[in-house]
């Protein structure tokens, strides 16, 4: 593993995070200043090629890349900051869509994005 790859996983290290790739450099130079913008695309690409990390574009604003790419969950985003968090809703999103509604598909996945004002940005 080179220390670009390195220092581009520890950024992405925790939970609930969802940075864009402009927030991935700006960390990855505190730790590696010779790091360029052009790497950090380039990792993250690969990582996601290799099922690392996903890519998730919850809205027109920039994509952002979530670690937590081996367990299967939803997002649940604010529309005012945009902040994204993982959630694990109970149930089978597969199961729940009727026979009627999928037209033939043979269904290998699906996306569900709760969205509404967190906390922050509710003054609660």
């Amino acid at each position: 593993m080179t220390a670009q790859r390195r220092v581009v996983a520890e950024v992405l290290d925790g939970d609930h995070v969802h940075l864009t790739a402009d927030e991935v450099h700006a960390r990855a130079v505190k730790r590696l200043p010779e790091i360029s913008r052009a790497t950090v695309y380039n990792t993250l690409g690969e990582m996601v090629s290799l099922g690392e990390v996903l890519e998730v574009a919850t809205d027109r604003r920039a994509k952002r890349y979530d670690p937590n790419a081996h367990r299967p969950h939803q997002h649940l985003v604010c529309g005012m900051c945009g902040a994204i968090r993982d959630v694990h809703p109970a149930g089978n999103p597969l199961a729940d869509l009727p026979d009627s509604e999928r037209f033939g598909f043979t269904i290998s996945d699906v996306e569900v994005t709760y969205r509404g004002i967190c906390p922050g940005c509710s003054g609660a």
